[in-house]
């Protein structure tokens, strides 16, 4: 009797080890991925007040900040093909306010017109987890390539400083 619960209790450790299948498993993040450091930040909620070039952006972000050693420092609006529409600089971190949300504006597009907006973290880069659509239809989540328009990073307004 004294043998038969430690084999009993190892047996069902071993049957369960071996009927985990791998979407059950433990996944290991590896922090100096590219792909890691593409989903560090995601815009979770795009909203727009306003009328045909003259639009405000409500976005709602979720980004693991830290203090002013790593942030979400900022978030944009761009076109499909990259351009630069609309940035709307943070002046600090969130650490105990997450996921935030930011107005901005004024954004110049047409109702229908189709754009992207992301978010930057400093000091990682662009978050591949967007929102995409239009003014008129909604918006909803997207995926970017890890480089896109990662020029724009470089573009004005930028943040001068973080307060906190």
């Amino acid at each position: 009797m004294f043998f038969k619960i430690p084999l009993l209790a190892l047996t069902m450790m071993l049957n369960g080890c071996i009927t985990m299948n791998e979407s059950q498993a433990p996944q290991k993040r590896n922090v100096d991925s590219p792909l890691e450091n593409s989903i560090i930040a995601e815009v979770l909620k795009v909203e727009a007040t306003g009328k045909a070039n003259e639009y405000s952006f409500a976005v709602t972000v979720q980004s693991p900040d830290t203090g002013c050693d790593r942030y979400a420092d900022w978030w944009e609006v761009i076109t499909p093909e990259g351009e630069l529409l609309y940035r709307r600089v943070l002046l600090h971190s969130h650490v105990t306010e997450q996921p935030f949300r930011r107005q901005g504006g004024t954004v110049k597009i047409q109702p229908q017109q189709k754009v992207i907006v992301r978010v930057h973290m400093f000091p990682d880069g662009y978050s591949a987890i967007a929102q995409a659509g239009t003014v008129e239809s909604g918006f909803s989540p997207m995926s970017l390539p890890s480089s896109f328009a990662d020029s724009l990073a470089s573009v004005e307004p930028l943040p001068k400083n973080c307060a906190f």
